[in-house]
């Protein structure tokens, strides 16, 4: 049996009904999904105040049937959005999820770490000491919803753009929070530095060094190097990136944690499961 457990982004097949997302991703062998529900489902608002237990226990029923579940729940949201307004709703949502996330027999909500500027691209402030204190101000509060309903923060890094953009502060943060219900989506990828890639092997092993006790989670696709730096998010086994390398480190370590990958689709979604199957085998 497969130590690998694969999945995709229910978004990356569409939008339409739970019914219609579940059969269409269905017809590959893959054994879970993470789910943002407003880019999957567009009677999903991206706001408070739609999600019930009756919804999610549907939305788990109906995957279940066709043999996937719910790995993650994708609320990606900016925790120190410059509006207070704005972070404030995000935060709402977010804390939504986590309340009914065990509805969708799911244990883990992700998100990024956010930016300074409203749609998360690179601010230079984003490294500050005083964007990292606001962001463990929202993480804490996450943190107290997540422990009274069992489930999990999953916080993603990306190098260089977003506020945990080291894995020096990705340790930070987890310290600064000191809450069992905060763990880590791991993304090498993301979490390259833009011009270290020719250490991949180096980075991925530092990484379940610092924090990979904390690791509930992998995202997983490709890069390639332009003018010496990292480029392109990727579909797995169209670049670079050393999958052999991660999933010995994944075996060892971390057997059967969900593995969602990226950029996949309807055309390519059966190439790439191909290669991270061969890619698997070279572990043995």
């Amino acid at each position: 049996m497969s130590q690998i457990n694969i999945g995709v982004r229910a978004h990356d097949y569409g939008q339409g009904s739970v019914k219609e997302i579940a059969e269409r991703i269905g017809q590959y062998p893959v054994n879970c999904v993470q789910l943002a529900l407003p880019k999957s489902f567009p009677f999903i608002l991206e706001q408070p105040g739609q999600i019930s237990p009756g919804f999610g226990n549907y939305v788990r029923d109906v995957f279940a049937e066709q043999d996937i579940n719910i790995a993650v729940l994708g609320c990606y949201i900016n925790p120190i959005h410059p509006d207070p307004v704005e972070r404030e709703l995000s935060l709402q949502r977010f804390e939504e999820h986590l309340q009914f996330a065990r509805d969708f027999g799911c244990a883990i909500v992700g998100t990024e770490t956010g930016s300074r500027n409203a749609d998360c691209t690179y601010h230079p402030d984003n490294h500050t000491q005083a964007a990292f204190d606001e962001l463990v101000v929202s993480v804490k509060r996450l943190a107290s919803v997540a422990e009274r309903h069992g489930v999990f923060v999953g916080i993603e890094g990306v190098a260089h753009h977003h506020t945990i953009n080291t894995y020096e502060r990705m340790t930070a943060l987890l310290d600064a929070v000191d809450s069992p219900n905060v763990k880590v989506i791991y993304d090498p990828v993301n979490f390259f530095p833009l011009t270290e890639c020719d250490e991949q092997q180096r980075l991925m092993d530092d990484a379940f060094d610092a924090f990979g006790d904390r690791i509930v989670a992998i995202h997983c696709k490709d890069f390639v190097k332009e003018d010496g730096q990292k480029a392109g998010d990727l579909p797995s086994g169209t670049g670079e990136m050393d999958h052999v390398h991660l999933f010995s480190l994944l075996k060892q370590k971390k057997p059967h944690v969900h593995v969602i990958l990226e950029s996949t689709n309807q055309q390519n979604v059966g190439q790439i499961l191909h290669f991270i199957a061969e890619a698997e085998i070279q572990t043995d």
